[in-house]
């Protein structure tokens, strides 16, 4: 649920209103008791702290206009786009499973290769592709090309 959507449940915990809000766990506790959030009721049936669809709506505000349930202005940070999510340096591929596999058997031969690396290898050793290559060879080929490189 992004912070421009309206509850959709009459009661939600604690950790899901700091999910509705883009905020870690830790950051919306930390808030909370700063005063920029209210702080969550305790409903009878439940025993457990939970935000009312009112004091949900109240939090999304907060988080949109950037004005704390104290009065006070809060600015909130945004989240860090994943390793998943980041877009492949301009000029270079993205790395492929077969690549990551070259990798991890650089590793397993004692040889530290970076992904670029062993893309460069790749390309200098097998410009027109490796079809009809074994594996094996083609491992050989590259722990042997990336090896001199490191001398």
């Amino acid at each position: 649920m992004t912070t421009q959507e309206k509850p959709k449940k009459a009661f939600v915990s604690v950790v899901e209103m700091s999910e509705m809000l883009d905020l870690s766990k830790s950051r919306f506790h930390f808030l909370i008791q700063a005063g920029v959030f209210p702080k969550a009721i305790r409903h009878e049936s439940c025993r457990r702290p939970v935000y009312d669809a009112k004091l949900q709506q109240e939090c999304l505000e907060i988080r949109q206009t950037g004005v704390g349930h104290n009065g006070s202005p809060v600015l909130f940070n945004q989240k860090r786009r994943s390793q998943t999510q980041q877009k492949p340096c301009q000029g270079r591929l993205p790395i492929t499973e077969e690549q990551a596999e070259l990798v991890e058997a650089m590793r397993s031969l004692g040889l530290t290769a970076k992904a670029e690396e062993v893309q460069l290898a790749m390309r200098e050793l097998f410009p027109t592709g490796k079809d009809g290559i074994d594996q094996g060879e083609v491992v050989r080929r590259v722990f042997l090309h990336l090896r001199g490189k490191k001398k």
